[in-house]
């Protein structure tokens, strides 16, 4: 099925570090693309983050760039510069880096550098604060971002200290961005020759997040404010106690608020005026959420969710990681599992075409495991 993925016959060259843009080019070559990772020497920093690790090394690296070629060179070394060049410029449609802006242009590894010899290029660049500003030039990571872009203010109870996402919400969103620009730069080159910069940054992603609350502070100043697992414009909309762990409860309108009311034995909440609406349920929040929680703490969460899917109302589990690595569902949809030459299950591209799901990638890579095939290509030219 590799020959018949969308991204077949692209070849993108990335040089990356961390998260956020090694996300994206896993999901380029979950797409077909083949993919060349520039790593600097001593390698990718995930390589040492723990507390897991596999085949001698951090676990995170293993998630993030599975299916790539890596070639070990020290862009500060001219040959090696020289080196990374011919790549691009002999063989690449994509390349990707996270340097600091700034830092491409003083190796002549910026867009403008590179597309002036190759215009059809498709270049990609990601930063911390973005490519512009006064702030542009600054390094950042992910619980920076959520904190800078205001995600830390919405994110966990209120009246307790900030808190952020448990997972890197800016670093995995800014991938596919990249991923979301290069396939539409893609697209455009196939047509006109003319590649594309394509820019974005872990605080644009940060922003985008904020839609809704940046749209209700433009509306009528309201700032935001913490709900837990809830949320600010909508009640229920949250997790709730139950007899063996805890249980999220959705209800989009407020005919579904009535069946949940009913489904708890107390149609009449639906008919008090603290809760008839929304509005009002927002208003009232803490009131309704504690009639709720009672109610559901009485029984586990696989009776609630029986009795809650026979009247309609959309609810699920809080899980486990382990919970959901062995759920049923989980294993229907075949979005784990291990490549050949690994037994590591890992999460795979969240995509299928024409019902299939692209097969797992390879393992990823050792450290300079490709350089003498990349000296083998060039010496081709």
């Amino acid at each position: 099925m590799q020959d018949d993925l969308p991204l077949a016959g692209v070849v993108a060259v990335e040089l990356s570090d961390n998260a956020s843009l090694p996300y994206g080019g896993q999901l380029l070559a979950g797409l077909g693309a083949e993919v060349w990772k520039v790593e600097r020497p001593g390698g990718d920093a995930t390589r040492t983050w723990g507390p897991s690790r596999w085949r001698g090394e951090g676990v995170a690296f293993h998630a993030l760039n599975r299916g790539k070629r890596s070639i070990c060179l020290d862009i500060k070394d001219p040959h090696d510069l020289a080196t990374l060049k011919d790549l691009i410029q002999g063989h690449a449609h994509v390349f990707s880096h996270n340097l600091r802006p700034g830092s491409a242009a003083q190796y002549g590894l910026d867009a403008a550098s590179l597309r002036a010899n190759k215009p059809e290029l498709v270049c990609c660049e990601l930063g911390a604060f973005g490519h512009v500003g006064p702030l542009n030039k600054e390094p950042g990571y992910d619980p920076l971002m959520q904190a800078f872009g205001g995600i830390m203010t919405l994110t966990g109870e209120e009246g307790q200290p900030p808190v952020r996402a448990g997972v890197s919400v800016c670093d995995f969103g800014t991938g596919m961005w990249s991923v979301i620009g290069i396939l539409a730069a893609l697209y455009r080159c196939k047509g006109t020759n003319k590649g594309a910069t394509v820019n974005s940054s872990l605080l644009e992603t940060a922003i985008a997040w904020m839609s809704l609350g940046l749209a209700s502070y433009a509306a009528d100043g309201y700032p935001g404010s913490r709900h837990g697992s809830g949320v600010a414009f909508l009640v229920p909309h949250r997790a709730y106690p139950a007899a063996d762990g805890h249980i999220a409860v959705s209800c989009g309108n407020d005919r579904l608020f009535a069946k949940l009311c009913e489904a708890l034995g107390h149609a009449e909440w639906a008919t008090d005026e603290r809760f008839a609406n929304n509005m009002a349920r927002v208003a009232n929040r803490d009131a309704i959420d504690g009639l709720i929680g009672d109610a559901l703490a009485e029984h586990t969460r696989a009776h609630w969710k029986d009795v809650l899917g026979r009247a309609g109302i959309a609810s699920a589990p809080v899980q486990t990681t382990a919970e959901i690595f062995a759920h049923e569902q989980t294993k229907a949809l075949g979005i784990l599992g291990h490549p050949a030459d690994d037994t590591l299950e890992l999460v795979g591209v969240p995509l299928s075409f024409d019902g299939q799901r692209p097969p797992p990638l390879s393992a990823a890579p050792s450290l300079g495991r490709d350089n003498e095939q990349l000296k083998s290509l060039l010496r081709k030219d």
